[in-house]
């Protein structure tokens, strides 16, 4: 049998507000309320939500045969919180049917995974108990920011306990080989790996409603009859997206809505399954490893990390944000944590891009910012006063070594006082009771101590002095 893999990613960055250099050390708020408000709420409602009320449909409708993913950022999911709450009320029925799967990455869809391994692992842990605490799953397989893999972060989500990760189907990865089977990671052999298939899925998110496209316009039969016509043994087919695919990237008046709803019944005719990721790794074995010795990713031709890391502004940005990751660990002002996460949203990095893409296009296109040099100057206005909030509690002209020693022995004084309170507590208890006439607790609590030892002869005699 044949299967289709669908997943569908959700992510919205905090947008900065414009944040000039005479703010640094005057203003600690940074961000553009207006238009996080205005743009996450146009969307949810354009797309997300109608998307979920058609996926509902397309479930019931279905007997419970269609599934998918979705892999949902921490701060997509904090606004959605905040602006659209009936969106994480509908996604909660859609958790309900059984047939949705929750995808881990990074809470702040970050880069952290390029730089910073244990931020890396904080983050997930922190994006997976959001899911957990929201939707009541545990997720199973792993996600990275902007589908971003290597063998090294192989090893990383191997070493989490997580059993298969997606990334992209590059060309330079697989050669000759299909992206629609199971692979495997050779630096984690145990370590599945499910490939998008990049034409299938880019038909539908960026050609589904171009007149130019030789294949316009496509319908669900004949969509349903090239995913068919693949070679037999080639048995999963994997179609990741961004959700705003449906509404947003490709209008309602183009009928994205109506072609997706009918993919089930022609899917059913050709004997195709929708299975979600967790299902199709416990039902196929991995055919082949795959080596990624250098970072790849799902962006323009080359399929790197040059759209995030590709020039000096980025790099530096990048190397000044996480030089203060460890001093960030260590506190506890959940103001300056918050912060942290949306700071490292790879969108800013994506915004500081001067590379055109295979389209002509220059990915600044996309950015609120005029040019990539606003971007980056706007960023370093914030993050040099995020700087001096972090060395406030943490001067950078103390060691992180001499640092983490520090901390480790205040930490370890106040569980000595949390103990000795304790113990004090207990004792006050105790003599309460004596008072009342109650001697019991006492002798209890004499009982459990270890007997003293006999006094030596040379004791007794120095006693008897």
């Amino acid at each position: 049998m044949k299967a289709i893999c669908f997943y569908f990613q959700i992510h919205q960055p905090f947008r900065l507000k414009t944040y000039r250099f005479f703010d640094i050390g005057n203003d600690h708020y940074y961000y553009d309320d207006f238009a996080n408000d205005e743009i996450i709420t146009r969307i949810a409602h354009r797309s997300y939500l109608p998307a979920n009320a058609m996926l509902l449909d397309m479930i019931k409708e279905s007997g419970k045969k269609f599934k998918v993913a979705f892999s949902i950022s921490g701060t997509a999911l904090e606004q959605l919180e905040q602006y659209v709450p009936e969106f994480i009320d509908s996604m909660k029925e859609l958790a309900s049917t059984g047939c949705v799967e929750f995808l881990s990455e990074t809470y702040g869809h970050s880069l952290s995974s390029l730089g910073d391994p244990e931020e890396f692992a904080a983050q997930v842990k922190a994006h997976d108990d959001k899911i957990q605490e929201l939707f009541g799953q545990k997720p199973k397989v792993f996600r990275n920011t902007e589908l971003i893999y290597s063998d090294d972060i192989a090893s990383m989500v191997a070493a989490m306990g997580f059993k298969g990760a997606i990334t992209d189907g590059a060309k330079h990865i697989l050669g000759w080989k299909s992206p629609n089977y199971v692979y495997a990671s050779s630096a984690a052999p145990k370590l599945k790996l499910l490939l998008k298939n990049s034409k299938l899925s880019d038909d539908i998110s960026f050609r589904f409603s171009n007149p130019d496209w030789d294949a316009y316009p496509l319908t669900a039969d004949k969509y349903i009859d090239w995913i068919a016509s693949t070679p037999q043994e080639e048995q999963i087919i994997n179609l990741f997206m961004n959700y705003e695919t449906f509404g947003e990237l490709q209008a309602r008046e183009t009928g994205i809505f109506e072609f997706m709803k009918a993919l089930p019944r022609f899917a059913k005719e050709k004997d195709i399954a929708f299975w979600t990721p967790s299902e199709t790794l416990q039902k196929l074995k991995s055919v082949a490893e795959l080596s990624v010795p250098y970072p790849m990713s799902w962006a323009d031709e080359a399929r790197d990390t040059s759209a995030w890391l590709g020039n000096d502004l980025q790099n530096e940005a990048f190397k000044k944000l996480y030089s203060i990751s460890e001093r960030v660990r260590l506190c506890d002002d959940r103001k300056l944590k918050e912060d942290w996460n949306r700071l490292q949203t790879s969108d800013h990095f994506f915004y500081m891009c001067t590379k055109h893409r295979a389209d002509g296009v220059v990915h600044s296109h996309y950015s609120p910012y005029d040019t990539p040099f606003m971007a980056f100057m706007n960023y370093m206005n914030v993050l040099s006063d995020f700087i001096v909030r972090v060395e406030e509690q943490y001067p950078l002209s103390i060691e992180n070594e001499e640092l983490n020693a520090l901390l480790t022995t205040i930490r370890n004084q106040a569980k000595e006082i949390e103990e000795l309170n304790r113990e004090v507590a207990m004792m006050r208890t105790n003599i309460l009771k004596a008072e009342e006439g109650d001697m019991e607790p006492i002798k209890a609590e004499e009982e459990k101590k270890p007997a003293k030892k006999p006094a030596t002869r040379k004791r007794a005699a120095k006693k008897a002095e």
